[in-house]
């Protein structure tokens, strides 16, 4: 695999502190320059921006790739939400996928309550992360036996 940081000046070391600075806390591209500046590490916001821009995905990869090698798939849990948003004026549906951290794993968007495009999507998901853990207080109808289940 090639070196993404082979062109760059800078060390990669201070170029991952500053996109980790504008990301992990909520700070402005200007904040991030200041806090840089008085390490004395001289960079404009702009770099900051440009930086964030080109290595933001690939760090976000390299820690959802190390909080799944890192967690027990035994406690590992996500669940299917069903959410109402607006969206220029309508209102949609969006199904999501949500992981016990509350980071969104899959997400769909339809006009109607489409229980075949629900199901579709749930199994999908099921497919890539395995069984959500047995949650069905939003749609019980959706989850196939989650009904039976809520009776109970």
């Amino acid at each position: 695999m090639t070196n993404p940081f082979r062109y760059f000046k800078t060390s990669p070391e201070i170029i991952r502190l500053a996109v980790m600075m504008y990301i992990r806390f909520p700070l402005s591209l200007r904040n991030v320059e200041d806090l840089l500046h008085e390490r004395g590490i001289d960079i404009t916001y702009e770099t900051v921006r440009f930086w964030w821009n080109r290595f933001g995905p690939m760090f976000a990869r390299e820690i959802r790739k190390r909080r799944i090698q890192n967690q027990n798939y035994s406690n590992w849990a996500w669940h299917l939400d069903e959410v109402f948003v607006k969206i220029n004026g309508e209102l949609h549906y969006l199904w999501r996928a949500v992981d016990q951290e509350g980071e969104v794993l899959e997400a769909y968007v339809s006009k109607r309550r489409d229980r075949k495009a629900a199901l579709k999507f749930l199994k999908k998901t099921m497919k890539r992360y395995g069984k959500p853990k047995s949650r069905c207080d939003r749609s019980p109808e959706i989850i196939s036996g989650c009904h039976e289940k809520h009776r109970q």
